[in-house]
Order: structure tokens, then C-alpha cells, then sequence
């Protein structure tokens, strides 16, 4: 199961389908999803691959979504919770009240792994892997304010939602090995990678765009970006608990190898508390039982 219709979702789900996964693509536009689709039937003949919706800004989505998954399936190997919105100029809200970026990239996945749980916890070896960002490393969780609502600086709330994402994954294998549940969570992040998130977001003329477009030398190939998460996802050199991103360049190109886990998100404190924010926002708890 993979979140995200385009960019490193695509690229994820289309390595998982060589190697002969059974693969969901979810996301929020069907007419991406399709042509999603279309694109993996079409490099990879005979390819299992097919589209789910999935709005994770809404939460009431996000149960539909796992309701339709836990219908149709028994047991779950692997989650890759990637999809995500970067750096919205003005400041939104998703369909529960909640900050766009925050509710999009954390809470909607919190939500979903929560969910899909129970299918996970029945197989073997099952991983989570949650993608975080370089950003995180520059990333606090402002508990006194962590929907935004008194102060919106767009790139400081989105390194907020991915060092959530980064907190969210070491918290959940702790708690996970604890119980003995036997799934495993993992982290990755891209480094600096060619995707639409700056155009989709901040748009095509702003400083991010333009950079995109004009500096695309310092961007790698959006393939390349996936290989951590694809490392995490599958590797079995991959330690549970574990963080990967690229191997050189501040971490912002290369291969995968460990990264460094920023000390904010080493605080345990913190993450205990950010967990249990997160299951008071969503109204979910994720069982490890």
C-alpha cells in the first residue's frame, strides 16, 4: 500500500510491481490514480496495481479508505506512508479543522496506520515506512500552536508535519516492539529530489518554483529519491526503527544509507506526548495488542 498518485509514490509503487508486488496506489484524484495505473500496466506487463481513493485531509476518508481495504484483504506486508502538500503560501485547513500540511502529512497517515493496523499485525515481517524530509532537521512541534492558528510561516509548519512523520515512526516501533507485535516501522527521507510538490503547492513563479525549474542541476531524478524509502520498504538490511536517506551531499543526493536523526526527534518526552495529541485529534488509537 502506497499513498501518493505521482512523484515518489509513482516511483514506489512501480519498483514494488517489478518485483511482483501486489500493489494499491491511494490518493485523492482518481484521474491521477488511473493514470497511475496506466503507467505501471504499461512498464510492467501483467503488473497487479490498482487505485484506491484516499483524501488523507479528511478523516472520514481515511476510515472509508481502510474499511474498503480490510473488505477486500486479509493482511497487509507493507504501508508506505508518502504522500504529502508542501509549503501553501496562506494558511488552510482540512476537513476536520485541523492545519493543511500537519493534518495532511501526519495526521492523516497517524490516522490510516492506525487503521490498517490490524491487517499489518497479521503478517509476518510487516513494515510501515513513513517519509520524512531533510526539512525536519530544522523542525519543532509547537505544542502551544500546533494547528498554526497563531502564526503561519509556511516552510516552519511543513518541517513541523515531517519531523511529526519522523517522531510518529520511531515512537510506533518502540511501542510495536514492546507489545511484540512484529511490525516494523522505518523512516526515510528523499534528500532534494525533482518532484511537483513545489509547483503543486507554492506554485510554479514562486522563489521555491523557481528554483525548481531554473537550479534543476541541484534536484535529483525523482527515481533516485525513492531508493531510501524503497530501502526501508524492503532491504533486509533495514533495521526496524531504523532512518535512511541519500548517501552524499548533506544528504540531499545519492544512495541510500542511515541518516541522521535530528536530536529533536530523539526526545522521548516529546514523542510520547506527540502521540497522544495525535490520538486525542483523531480520535483514534493505534492498539498494538
Amino acid at each position: 500500500m502506497v499513498t501518493g498518485t505521482g512523484g515518489l509514490g509513482l516511483e514506489t509503487a512501480l519498483a514494488l510491481a517489478r518485483a511482483g508486488c501486489d500493489v494499491t496506489i491511494a490518493g485523492r484524484n482518481p484521474q491521477k490514480g488511473a493514470d497511475a495505473v496506466l503507467h505501471v500496466q504499461r512498464t510492467v506487463p501483467g503488473a497487479t496495481v490498482r487505485f484506491e481513493k484516499l483524501d488523507l485531509a479528511d478523516l472520514a476518508s481515511v476510515a472509508s479508505f481502510a474499511r474498503q481495504v480490510k473488505n477486500d484483504k486479509d493482511s497487509l506486508d507493507l504501508l508506505v506512508n508518502n504522500a504529502g502538500i508542501m509549503v501553501p503560501p496562506k494558511r488552510q485547513e482540512t476537513r476536520d479543522g485541523f492545519e493543511l500540511q500537519f493534518g495532511t502529512n501526519y495526521l492523516g497517515h497517524f490516522a490510516l496506520t492506525a487503521h490498517l493496523m490490524p491487517l499489518l499485525s497479521k503478517r509476518a515481517n510487516a513494515r510501515v515506512v513513513t517519509v520524512s524530509s531533510v526539512a525536519a532537521r530544522g523542525g519543532k512541534i509547537d505544542f502551544d500552536d500546533i494547528n498554526s492558528e497563531k502564526r503561519y510561516r509556511p516552510m516552519d509548519v511543513y518541517s513541523q508535519s515531517k519531523l511529526a512523520c519522523l517522531m510518529f515512526a520511531l515512537e510506533l516501533q518502540d511501542r510495536s516492539q514492546a507489545a511484540g507485535l512484529g511490525v516494523s516501522s522505518m523512516a526515510a527521507h528523499p534528500g532534494i529530489s525533482r518532484t511537483d510538490l513545489l509547483y503543486n503547492a507554492p506554485g510554479r513563479n514562486s522563489l521555491q518554483g523557481l528554483a525548481r525549474t531554473f537550479l534543476w542541476f541541484l534536484f535529483q531524478p525523482v527515481a533516485q529519491g525513492a531508493l531510501p524509502q524503497l530501502y526501508a520498504a524492503t532491504s533486509g538490511e533495514a533495521e526496524p526503527g531504523g532512518y535512511y536517506g541519500p548517501d552524499r551531499l548533506g544528504e540531499t543526493r545519492g544512495h541510500p544509507r542511515p541518516a541522521r536523526i535530528p536530536p529533536q526527534a530523539l526526545d522521548r518526552v516529546a514523542s510520547k506526548r506527540l502521540w497522544e495529541v495525535s490520538e486525542g485529534m483523531t480520535e483514534l488509537q493505534i492498539d498494538p495488542s
